[in-house]
């Protein structure tokens, strides 16, 4: 893996790393603020409280004008790229906040925030690790190629309509990982499992099974997340 400065895969590298790094420390922060603990507290216009999406989304909205139009080469397209990093990391921190249109950071729905950082970082991890899954390969006949395109983007809907959006954006770059979600059980409440798990069906009941035991993960999401308000 080659990573010259200003190339796209060094801009991607600076990217990843200051969107998992301004997590990190975002998380950290609002932790302390909640707990009482350090210099810290909430930013606020008047009696306005300024969520830290506000300026995540304006960071975005400086650095995507300038890869555009100023297309810059060398380490400031690195910078740019870090600083484009940081605003989407300070904006999806929030993202059950601006789906839910609601303040439920600390709720049990605010853990779709870091589902959806912790997707973003892999899927980045990924590009940077993997070649161009969209190019074809020396010798490979076209109908071979379109046709393996196809399938492997089928299979990639069909793991995200199983519930499982990573899984589903991931098997487009790697697709094994397309064969793997596709094969896999939907979630309770995908639209694979309302089409086609009937009630009483056993493949129901296998998924509503599985789902009830993913205490693991629901400690990982705590630890990140902070223990949501029940």
């Amino acid at each position: 893996m080659h990573l010259h400065p200003g190339t796209g895969r060094s801009a991607l590298l600076f990217m990843l790393l200051a969107f998992i790094g301004t997590f990190a420390i975002t998380r950290l922060i609002v932790r302390m603020i909640r707990s009482g603990r350090g210099p810290f507290g909430n930013v606020a216009v008047g009696s306005v409280h300024v969520h830290h999406l506000v300026p995540g989304i304006f960071l975005m909205l400086i650095a995507g004008p300038i890869e555009f139009l100023a297309v810059p080469r060398g380490h400031f397209r690195d910078i740019v790229a870090a600083v484009f990093g940081v605003g989407a990391a300070l904006t999806l921190d929030e993202y059950a906040l601006w789906l839910h249109l609601s303040d439920v950071y600390w709720a049990d729905e605010g853990r779709k925030s870091v589902d959806t950082v912790v997707g973003v970082a892999a899927l980045g991890g990924i590009g940077l690790l993997v070649s161009n899954p969209f190019s074809r390969q020396q010798g490979e006949g076209t109908w071979f190629f379109f046709a393996f395109l196809l399938l492997n983007c089928a299979l990639s809907v069909v793991s995200a309509l199983k519930g499982r959006i990573f899984l589903g954006l991931a098997g487009v770059l790697v697709p094994l990982v397309a064969i793997w979600g596709a094969a896999r059980l939907g979630y309770p409440g995908s639209p694979w499992f309302r089409r086609f798990y009937a009630e009483g069906s056993p493949k129901r009941a296998r998924a509503e099974r599985r789902a009830s035991r993913r205490k693991l993960t629901d400690r990982l999401k705590s630890l990140v997340s902070g223990i949501p308000q029940r």
